[in-house]
């Protein structure tokens, strides 16, 4: 997707190691440059997912990444130096179709419902050049109608403006139509009536990953790194993330209260005995900070109320 070969070195595991396979957590970063603007972009990999023969919760060290890296962040945005925070939340997850089957396998399902409340979600349907144009949208509308009825939360386009060109509109139509994109993988350079292109060279013919007409390698590309970036971050920030956050302050608000009331007990039991405690706030420092998180708290739920109507409204 980024001219970049990830696995140069990749080794295929014989079906006794699958048995035990794990999955791990890789990270590569990605420099590309678009129209004079560098970018780094960080992708994160998950080799070994659903590889194993048993492949019960193969999603949670997915999860618990995602989660680490909302912590981080949360802690970052609590210290001091709040104004050179690195962001390392994961903004998308390309969730990989096997084109093997007859649309959404039980652990996709599994899989998207475990993450579409942390990241967006954009399905990809993997080895597209493994069928013929008619079964790949047989297969999109499989895959469709599955996620719609297993209530699956992937990554919703936002409107166009209406001051935007007609050309973008019909531009971001496509891209909305191709959901779930149809992709051909290649880093192999062939050459084709005096071209270089990237592709795979067949008997009968020759595919190439960059042809709309091919497969949706360029529209995937598109919204990735030039329509919709800013929107991904900006889901991630409003929604995915202020969950986390709101979750975060009611666990700390109740933690609080517990050990208020704790603290209470004690002093009215009338023990003859000390009893050891942890250090605590006065008291009415405690309530200021339970008021101050409960109307934070609040803001939080009716800011994430109106996103979720609006997300519904779309």
């Amino acid at each position: 997707l980024f001219l970049t070969d990830l696995y140069k070195d990749r080794k295929f595991l014989n079906a006794e190691e699958l048995i035990v396979q794990t999955v791990e957590i890789t990270k590569h970063v990605v420099d590309i440059e678009e129209k004079g603007v560098k970018l780094r972009l960080t992708i994160v990999d998950t080799p070994g997912f659903g590889d194993a023969v048993n492949n019960t919760e193969c999603w949670k060290p997915v999860a618990d990444y995602i989660d680490q890296q909302f912590e981080q962040y949360f802690r970052d945005e609590s210290g001091l130096n709040r104004k050179n925070i690195q962001d390392n939340r994961v903004h998308c997850c390309l969730y990989f179709i096997s084109p093997f089957g007859h649309g959404l396998r039980p652990l996709d399902v599994e899989f998207m419902r475990a993450l579409h409340q942390r990241v967006n979600i954009v399905p990809v349907l993997a080895k597209a050049d493994t069928l013929m144009p008619s079964e790949v949208e047989r297969m999109k509308c499989k895959i469709r109608d599955e996620i719609d009825h297993f209530g699956i939360r992937i990554y919703q386009f936002p409107d166009c403006d209406s001051d935007e060109d007609d050309e973008f509109k019909q531009q971001d139509e496509a891209l909305k139509d191709s959901i779930p994109f149809a992709v051909i993988g290649s880093n192999t350079i062939v050459e084709t009536k005096g071209r270089r292109i990237r592709g795979r060279l067949y008997p009968w013919g020759i595919v190439e990953v960059e042809n709309p007409m091919h497969c949706d390698f360029v529209k995937l590309r598109t919204m990735l790194v030039r329509t919709h970036m800013q929107d991904l971050k900006d889901v991630t920030r409003e929604t995915h993330y202020e969950n986390y956050r709101a979750q975060c302050i009611q666990s700390m608000t109740r933690m609080v209260v517990k050990e208020r009331n704790r603290n209470k007990l004690t002093r009215e039991s009338g023990t003859d005995f000390p009893i050891p405690t942890t250090p605590t706030v006065p008291d009415l420092e405690t309530e200021k900070l339970i008021r101050e998180k409960d109307e934070e708290l609040r803001r939080l739920q009716e800011r994430l109320q109106k996103i979720q109507q609006q997300m519904e409204d779309s």
